[in-house]
C-alpha cells in the first residue's frame, strides 16, 4: 500500500477535492467572495461570510458533480498547494543559481532568471501536484453528515462533516 492509500491520507485527500468543488460553486454564484478552505480527514472548514444554507446546497451541489464526473472542480486555481510547489521550486532554484564562485552582482541575474523560470513552472506543476497527489475527485458512496458553524476570532467559520 503506498502513502495515498492509506485511509487517513485517501479521506483527506477525498475531503480536500470536495472542498475545493464546494469552494468552485460558491464563487460560481458570487465570484467577489472570499473564502478560506481547510480539509481534514473528517471533513473540511470554510471560513468566510457565508450563510449555512449556501453552503449546504453548494456542498450538495459540488458532492453530486463530482459524482457525475466533473473532476476538474476538485482542483483550484488559489490552493495552498500551489504556494507551496511555488516556494519549493523558487528556494531550489535560488540555492542552484547562487551557487558557485563568483561576486554576487554576476550571480544576481542568473538568480532572477532562475526563480521567475521556477514561478512560471510552479502554477502547472502545482495542478498536477493537486491532481495527483493533495486531492481526489473520487467520491463514490460518500455523503454529507452535517454542517456546524462557529467563529473563529472574528471569522464565521463552518464544519462540513463528511461520511
Amino acid at each position: 500500500m503506498n502513502l495515498l492509500e492509506l485511509p487517513v491520507v485517501a479521506r483527506t485527500r477525498r475531503n480536500h477535492g470536495l472542498e475545493h468543488a464546494t469552494v468552485h460553486v460558491l464563487t460560481q454564484r458570487s465570484p467577489h467572495r472570499h473564502l478560506i478552505g481547510r480539509s481534514t480527514a473528517e471533513g473540511f472548514f470554510i471560513y468566510g461570510e457565508l450563510d449555512t444554507e449556501e453552503l449546504a446546497e453548494a456542498a450538495s451541489e459540488a458532492l453530486a458533480r463530482l459524482q457525475a464526473g466533473e473532476r476538474g472542480l476538485a482542483i483550484h486555481p488559489r490552493c495552498g498547494t500551489n504556494i507551496v510547489v511555488a516556494g519549493v521550486l523558487t528556494g531550489l532554484t535560488s540555492l542552484l543559481a547562487w551557487g558557485g564562485r563568483g561576486r554576487w552582482w554576476f550571480k544576481l541575474p542568473r538568480l532572477i532568471l532562475a526563480t521567475t523560470a521556477a514561478v512560471v513552472a510552479a502554477q502547472p506543476l502545482g495542478f498536477l501536484v493537486q491532481e495527483h497527489i493533495t486531492t481526489s475527485p473520487d467520491l463514490n458512496g460518500v455523503a454529507i453528515r452535517g454542517i456546524t458553524r462557529g467563529q473563529f476570532g472574528g471569522t464565521p467559520v463552518h464544519f462540513v462533516q463528511i461520511g
